[in-house]
Order: structure tokens, then sequence, then C-alpha cells
């Protein structure tokens, strides 16, 4: 288990395009259970002040706090079934919700 506390979270841009980028490299069922396995790390090792994170590049998972995303990026984290989409390597950040 992976839990991000020092991310720098500031340093990453705020992007609408992270999600596509996923389903084009690996489709959408896969991308759709990217999503679905990191929400079930939320269920089962987080609580309502953490947030899963799916790298893009990898498509690991970890756990970071809501808090510090809201604080630094002004990301509206709020509800459950919300995911932050992370591109390491090129430093964009997205936050989508599960539909």
């Amino acid at each position: 288990m992976t839990y991000f506390s020092g991310l720098e979270i500031e340093k990453y841009i705020p992007v609408n395009h992270l999600w596509t980028e996923l389903v084009g490299e690996l489709g959408i069922d896969r991308a759709q259970k990217a999503v679905r396995e990191s929400l079930d790390l939320q269920r089962m090792y987080g609580s309502n002040t953490t947030l899963p994170v799916l790298l893009v590049e990898t498509c690991g998972l970890a756990l970071t706090r809501v808090d510090l995303v809201r604080e630094k990026t002004g990301f509206p984290c709020y509800g459950n079934g919300m995911v932050l989409l992370l591109s390491i390597r090129k430093k964009f950040a997205q936050l989508i919700h599960e539909v």
C-alpha cells in the first residue's frame, strides 16, 4: 500500500485529457477496471480523508489525503467515487468522478 503524502501536487498541471489518454492506451474496459480497482483500494484501506490515486503510466494505485489535494490544487474533492489521475512523467493531474 502506498500513501502519497509528499506528492508535491502543486507542481502538477490540471488537465482534462488524462482520462482520454488512458482510454486510448488501454481501451475503455481496462481503463474502467483500473478506476474500479482504485475505488476498491479506497473502500478497503481509505477513509473519508483519503482519495485514490491512479498513475496513468503504470496503472499503479495509491491513496493521498483529500485536504492536501484540495489545498494544493483547489480540486473539489467532495463525495465518493472521485479518483485523482496523475501522470508522473508529464506532471499532469486530472480529477475524475465515477459514473
